[in-house]
């Protein structure tokens, strides 16, 4: 999501970590077999904070991050809250965009990671005025937030009006529907995706 906002033209590549010719080839590429990984001129970045700031620094005219340097600078601070956090929420809610699970049990962990981010979306929503968190523009923050958005409406994660109208959004940004649609395609048995908590 990241590079499709950079509006810059890329090759996607999707690897398995679990096929040894495709971890070989991962390592080749990052230092680690993380991904994303993006390689533009001969320069290998596999962050994606690092990635978006390098395609904001290619093509600053596609406002990935806000012109408003208090704006920037909490889109920069939020986007690396969810870069770093929430493992809670990663954890109990795995993201799977084949299911629908309302009424799955919320742990308290991850309870108190849904809370902080309805509040990050309702500061921001309700600071900039929407419809995204940065004002009119989709930003850095919003393709951060958007697998967040997957995972609520998969786990039927009640939110309010304003929280809901963002998820709305999100899921009818263009390039988010070519994203979901692409994933809805890989294969739906995911092992680890099916325990029940």
């Amino acid at each position: 999501m990241i590079t499709r906002l950079s509006g810059l033209p890329f090759k996607a590549e999707s690897l398995s970590p679990d096929d040894p010719a495709a971890r070989a080839e991962l390592l080749l590429r990052s230092s680690s077999t993380l991904v994303p990984s993006l390689i533009h001129d001969g320069v290998s970045l596999w962050d994606t904070l690092a990635i978006a700031e390098y395609l904001n620094e290619l093509r600053p005219q596609a406002g990935m991050l806000p012109a408003d340097r208090h704006a920037r600078a909490r889109c920069r601070s939020i986007s690396g809250e969810m870069h770093s956090g929430f493992a809670a929420l990663r954890s109990s809610l795995p993201m799977n965009l084949h299911a629908h699970r309302p009424g799955f049990a919320i742990w308290s962990a991850a309870r108190a990671d849904i809370d902080r981010i309805l509040e990050i979306w309702e500061d921001c929503l309700k600071t900039w005025k929407g419809p995204f968190l940065f004002g009119d523009t989709l930003s850095v923050a919003d393709a951060m937030y958007a697998p967040v958005v997957t995972r609520f409406l998969t786990y039927d994660v009640a939110m309010g009006d304003r929280a809901a109208a963002y998820c709305r959004r999100i899921m009818a940004w263009p390039d988010m529907a070519e994203w979901v649609a692409s994933a809805k395609e890989e294969p739906q048995e995911i092992t680890e995706l099916e325990v029940e908590f």
